[in-house]
């Protein structure tokens, strides 16, 4: 018997093997949801003042979403939908008595356990799952990750600005003004790093967060990369702080501050990541998105990008511009999105979970609505697809104010937007209807409702059946689920903490 043949004959069947193993195995996920992250904040997507050459990469290799859009201005309510595949309103993850619109430390309240999270359909598909970052839908144990579908959990519980320090001078202003909304106050801890359920550090060393956080991913993706997984890597960063943090190898060397500083650390780790992904022979088997949970802050003095910069759109974060609610999107997947191309269709967080369910073959939830749509189609940027959105909905907390059709948003008129801190648009004024192309005038400057009479009485209907689903202000919404709720909660501390 010849050995010199049948040996090349076996590793060319191994070979084979393999590679049909490959092709047949499930994709991968990663989600990285930057914080407070502008559109204008990075180099694709127009930035000058930030070296992101790693998401130049990731976009010359993948495709850009101009038309991506979160479904607040705000934290706990645009994680909830990238979870949920709902708006918050729906889960009413939105709006509570004691917190308002944004879940504070030792809060009662959570994403319901009952939810199905986009983690859980993946789990139950067969895939590793894991969370780097940042939570912030509930800090009590049953609202935690690892009671929501999540194999591990490595990160903080809330956002990073909500430190022991800051719930002092919540409290001291209470005290000041006994009408203020009841946050926690004292109550709340030192701000806690949790490795699953059990708190490792308290106060975290906010500084290394975002080093910390990647160096965690590419160990995870290391052990967990032989069978399908779903990553979703929440930054903590840029952050809602005045001063975002960074580690002492970025600090001081971008050209725009602590906030320049953060967003170059950043696209450090995503080029990390994809190295990672390369190095282990995986990346034409992972879809990563890279993106944010809603627009920057911004400061209100022109051409001062010190708190980001939503440029050219208009409108600042925590509101309903289109500054708050389009963000910066990016989608890498070699071999599968074609190199260099980009996508104006309206597509939302809301999508990934009826997304991933469709590319695996996993169960979407039942017995409840889903708002999110599949949008593999415009991923792959198959010829002719088109957004799957009739209407698209911008809610401030409880209040609807401006919904989305095609290339037309309309700013509802409002009888007040005064109750509450966020309410209210840019331009000062609700009481008169707005009409904007988003497409044509990307900055929106040119009201044209008084010239299309028509299409402002179709987006008021779009917009009255929303509230009647969904709700708007003190009116229930008839498809509305519970929040999850803890009459007992407790703070997360460490056993070293400062009490």
């Amino acid at each position: 018997m010849n050995t010199r043949i049948l040996f090349p004959l076996a590793v060319l069947l191994v070979g084979l093997h393999t590679s049909a193993s490959a092709a047949d195995r499930k994709p991968n996920f990663i989600v990285v949801y930057t914080d407070n992250l502008g559109y204008g904040d990075i180099e694709p997507f127009g930035s000058t003042v930030h070296r992101t050459p790693n998401l130049n990469r990731m976009a010359k290799e993948g495709r850009k979403f101009t038309h991506f859009c979160v479904t607040a201005g705000v934290c706990t309510p645009s994680r909830s939908s990238i979870m949920t595949g709902s708006y918050s309103q729906r889960v009413q993850m939105h709006d509570n008595p004691r917190d308002g619109w944004v879940l504070r430390p030792v809060s009662p309240y959570g994403l319901h356990p009952d939810e199905v999270t986009v983690a859980e359909v993946l789990k139950g598909a067969g895939y590793a799952t894991g969370i780097i970052g940042k939570w912030h839908l509930g800090d009590q144990l049953e609202f935690m990750p690892n009671q929501q579908g999540f194999d591990y959990f490595f990160g903080i519980p809330y956002s990073d600005d909500m430190t022991q320090e800051a719930g002092e001078r919540a409290a001291a202003r209470m005290k000041k003004n006994p009408g203020a909304p009841n946050l926690g106050g004292l109550a709340w801890p030192p701000l806690p790093l949790l490795e699953n359920e059990k708190v490792i550090e308290a106060p975290v060393d906010r500084d290394g967060l975002t080093k910390r956080y990647t160096e965690k991913a590419l160990e995870w993706i290391e052990d967990n990369h032989e069978k399908p997984f779903f990553l979703y890597f929440p930054q903590a960063m840029p952050g809602s702080t005045s001063k975002p943090f960074s580690s002492p190898e970025f600090r001081g060397k971008s050209k725009n501050g602590p906030w320049g500083d953060s967003i170059e650390e950043l696209d450090w780790s995503q080029g990390q990541l994809l190295d990672k992904l390369v190095e282990l022979g995986i990346a034409e088997n992972t879809l990563v998105i890279w993106t944010s949970d809603n627009g920057a802050p911004i400061n209100r003095t022109p051409g001062d990008v010190s708190r980001g910069s939503n440029q050219p759109l208009h409108g600042r974060g925590y509101t309903t511009a289109e500054g708050a609610f389009r963000v910066p999107t990016i989608m890498w997947w070699p071999g599968t999105i074609a190199a260099g191309t980009e996508c104006a269709e309206l597509c939302t967080t809301m999508d990934l979970l009826p997304t991933f369910a469709g590319v695996v073959g996993g169960d979407v939830p039942t017995g409840r609505k889903i708002d999110g749509k599949n949008i593999l189609p415009l991923i792959k940027g198959e010829a002719d697809a088109k957004s799957p959105y009739e209407a698209f909905f911008y809610y401030d907390g409880p209040q609807l104010q401006a919904v989305r059709s095609g290339p037309w948003k309309l700013f509802v008129p409002l009888e007040s937007f005064r109750n509450h801190p966020h309410f209210g648009r840019d331009d000062g004024s609700g009481e008169k209807a707005l009409l904007f192309n988003v497409v044509d005038d990307i900055a929106s400057e040119n009201d044209v409702a008084d010239v299309h009479p028509d299409i402002v009485e179709k987006l008021m209907g779009f917009a009255e059946a929303a509230r009647a689903d969904l709700g708007d202000m003190n009116r229930k919404g008839s498809g509305q689920r519970a929040i999850g709720k803890n009459a007992n909660p407790t703070p997360r501390v460490h056993s070293d903490a400062k009490q």
